[in-house]
């Protein structure tokens, strides 16, 4: 684990739990992704690390980025990232809070590569057959790569499915070693 995940989980833990009890956690999820984006920009990163921004201008900069009908409490918590030299880390904290939305919504974003474009019935087959599994909604994206040969390889969380003919052959040049 890195060091930025260990210093943004708390925010974004915070933020979660704001926008859970505010019942907008959608509305959330789009602000924290601007704000990533907002400070993500060259210029506006260098000014962030310079002695010269406070914490004040920094929000104000971000809600003119983003827009004057920010929520309040999203506002105030623009100040407590601001005021703790957190701004930095909006993009990982923007990734954890997704993360921590997907949870609550029982959702499961998976990435599907194989060789050849999934169709249709396909895709229905693996979304059903996935979501029987891990109980959850799918949310399945198809990447191509010639080199998986066949089958394919299933991304879903932090867990890897590889049914590629390329891992078979793997599979089956390392048993035979």
């Amino acid at each position: 684990m890195s060091n930025v995940t260990t210093l943004a989980r708390p925010y974004a833990k915070a933020a979660f739990e704001l926008a859970r009890g505010d019942g907008n956690l959608a509305g959330w999820d789009e602000l924290l992704t601007a704000t990533a984006q907002v400070t993500r920009d060259e210029t506006m990163a260098r000014w962030l690390d310079s002695p010269d921004a406070t914490a004040a201008q920094a929000v104000d900069i971000i809600e003119a980025a983003i827009g004057p009908d920010i929520d309040p409490r999203f506002r105030g918590y623009l100040g407590v990232l601001a005021d703790n030299d957190r701004l930095a880390l909006a993009d990982e904290i923007a990734a954890l809070f997704k993360q921590l939305r997907a949870e609550a919504e029982k959702r499961l974003e998976v990435r599907v590569v194989s060789a050849v474009p999934l169709d249709d019935a396909q895709r229905e087959r693996m979304q059903a057959a996935l979501a029987k599994r891990f109980e959850r909604e799918i949310s399945l994206h198809n990447e191509i790569d010639p080199a998986v040969l066949g089958g394919a390889v299933i991304y879903a969380g932090d867990q890897v499915i590889d049914g590629s003919l390329k891992g078979r052959l793997n599979r089956l040049e390392a048993s035979l070693t």
